[in-house]
Formats: C-alpha cells, sequence, structure tokens
C-alpha cells in the first residue's frame, strides 16, 4: 500500500510539473512567437515518411500585417462568439456532443438492418473554440481521448488567463494549416492567391476560412461548389464580427 501512495504521488507530481511547463510556456508566448507547434512537428514527419521530403511555407506576420477581412472571417466561421468566452463555449460543446451522439445512434440502426455491413464511420462534430484550437495544435497529439480532452481544457484556460484574445488570435493565425505544407495566414496568401496577408480581400478571406477545418482536402478541391456557396456565407457573417 505504501509503494501504491509512493506511486501516486509521484505520477501527481509529474502532472503537477507538466501543467507548469505548459504555464511557463503559455507565459512567455505573450512576447515570444512559438517556434513551432505539436501539430507542425507531426505533419513535417508525416511529410518526410510520405515523400522524402519538405515543401514547408510558413511565415509569422504581426496581427496587423493580417488583413483585418480575413481576421472576421475566420471568427465568423470557427468561433463566432471567441470574444465573450473564457476560452471554452459549452453551449458549442453540448450541441456538438447531442449530434454525435444521434449520429452514431443513427449508425448503430443501420448497422442493425444490415448485420453483414461494415458499421460506417461516424463523421465527429468538434465544436471547439479558436482557443482551443490552438491549445491542442501548441501541445497536444490529435488523438481523441478523455484525458486529452481534459488537458486540452486546462491548457485552453492557461491560454486565456497569460494571453490576451488579440495575442490568441494572432498566434492561432500563423500557426493554423491550410494545406499540405501551409501554415499561417501569410502563406496560406501567397499559396493561394500569390498576396500578402495584408492585402486579401472579404471573398479571398472568406475562402480561406472555409478551408480551415479541412484544410488538404480543400487544397484539392479549390474550385469546389461546397467552398464558393460556404464562402458566400461567411461573407454575409463577417459584418457582424467584433475584432478583439
Amino acid at each position: 500500500m505504501r509503494a501504491f501512495f509512493r506511486w501516486l504521488g509521484l505520477v501527481m507530481l509529474a502532472g503537477a510539473l507538466l501543467q507548469l511547463f505548459f504555464a511557463v510556456r503559455i507565459a512567455s508566448m505573450g512576447v515570444l512567437a512559438p517556434q513551432s507547434t505539436s501539430f507542425e512537428r507531426s505533419q513535417i514527419w508525416q511529410i518526410l515518411t510520405q515523400k522524402g521530403k519538405l515543401p514547408w511555407r510558413q511565415e509569422w506576420v504581426d496581427r496587423s500585417q493580417i488583413a483585418p477581412s480575413l481576421q472576421r472571417a475566420v471568427i465568423a466561421s470557427e468561433d463566432s462568439v471567441f470574444t465573450q468566452h473564457g476560452g471554452v463555449w459549452w453551449e458549442s460543446l453540448e450541441k456538438a456532443w447531442e449530434k454525435n451522439a444521434k449520429a452514431k445512434a443513427a449508425a448503430e440502426q443501420r448497422a442493425q438492418r444490415r448485420p453483414d455491413a461494415k458499421l460506417p464511420q461516424v463523421k465527429i462534430v468538434g465544436g471547439s473554440t479558436i482557443t482551443q484550437q490552438l491549445a491542442k495544435n501548441l501541445f497536444l497529439s490529435g488523438e481523441r481521448t478523455l484525458i486529452r480532452k481534459g488537458q486540452e481544457m486546462v491548457i485552453t484556460l492557461t491560454l486565456e488567463t497569460f494571453l490576451s484574445k488579440q495575442r490568441i488570435l494572432e498566434i492561432y493565425l500563423n500557426s493554423v494549416e491550410w494545406g499540405e505544407g501551409v501554415f499561417g495566414a501569410e502563406a496560406a496568401a501567397r499559396h493561394y492567391f500569390r498576396k500578402s496577408a495584408a492585402r486579401l480581400n472579404d471573398w479571398e478571406a472568406a475562402r480561406l476560412a472555409v478551408m480551415l477545418p479541412r484544410p488538404r482536402y480543400f487544397e484539392q478541391r479549390a474550385q469546389s461548389a461546397y467552398l464558393a456557396s460556404r464562402a458566400e456565407t461567411i461573407m454575409a457573417r463577417m459584418g457582424d464580427v467584433v475584432l478583439p
């Protein structure tokens, strides 16, 4: 029993030190741009192992050098209440949970009607805020477990504690994926439109914002009807967005 409590104490100490490490790293981001994110490093490894070379585009720019239209478009598309929440929008999470549960139940019913058929893959809806997405990209893996989600929540609250909304959005826009080996607003603007992020117009900004949930997919389908239709919807919402 004594050995068990010693082991438990070591686990708790390790957990506390890990949270301290995250807090120090995040606090430093108030003045220092992160050199890379956990997600970027995993993508670097994946591209190298698959292709043997690394076509990589990323250039950090200050928020003032990113067109307000892109900032509004991303907020309208990814997190319309970005300036109102403390990192987690519980109503959105609850709706995503209910939608995922209904989709899973429907898939199981279809599988019961056809016992020999393979259980169809259910598309999982996230409901994450911009801050949660940044927390995951900065430090965590893409696995979907309760432990990983719990750690994401802790990092999200730490980001909101140490950094301003302006800084969170700036780091997010400079590190989010916009295609294979394309990270950040400046790289995306030059890759897709041959111009700087500061010169993007509303239509171009909306197109980039719509790509965010599946950037590598839409990179190969730049002329899809869905992308154009969704961009029109985002453009209509951009005027209601208040920037932090």
